[in-house]
């Protein structure tokens, strides 16, 4: 009996062709290699957006320590260098910011923020990928102290850079 003649099936094509699989699967395919390329092109661009967030962060972070103690603090040193700021903190304790560029001796310590403590010489990374910091000191009338501290600092993290700059005036030091 012939296909045509039985009385169950329809008449007609009752599926797909090998050639139309073939096609919907090459399509298929294509499909899901640009969802999977736009994926991991998501998940990059995510990991690159949270290292920046965590080094601008942290910039931010020292900035804010740096600012708080230095308006409460006093007897900040005008001859000390660009890339250091010496002071007694509000406790009357002797700390110091330091930057250490690229060109530093120790290679553990290169475009690193550090505080030191200057009672017991201890030192702090206060913040990584510092790739500039300097700290512009305006001194007091007589040149024996300052009035006032401009920072500016500038991180990186890969291709990103980004500069922060931040001011204290030193409340002890303001002449009335």
């Amino acid at each position: 009996m012939s296909q045509r003649n039985h009385p169950n099936r329809p008449t007609g094509s009752a599926g797909f062709t090998l050639v139309e699989c073939l096609i919907s699967l090459a399509i298929s395919a294509v499909l899901l290699t640009a969802v999977a390329v736009a994926f991991n092109a998501s998940v990059v661009n995510y990991r690159e957006n949270e290292k920046m967030y965590t080094t601008i962060n942290n910039a931010r972070q020292a900035l804010t320590r740096m600012t708080a103690q230095l308006r409460t603090g006093h007897t900040v040193l005008p001859s000390d260098p660009n890339n250091r700021c010496s002071f007694f903190t509000a406790s009357d304790e002797d700390i110091t910011y330091e930057f250490r560029d690229a060109t530093h001796a120790d290679p553990a310590c290169r475009n690193k923020l550090y505080l030191i403590t200057n009672s017991n010489n201890n030192e702090y990374v206060l913040c990584d990928n510092v790739t500039a910091a300097t700290f512009i000191k305006m001194p007091t009338d007589d040149g024996m102290d300052c009035k006032s501290v401009q920072m500016s600092m500038t991180v990186q993290d890969g291709s990103f850079q980004r500069t922060l700059s931040a001011a204290a005036v030193v409340r002890r030091n303001i002449s009335l």
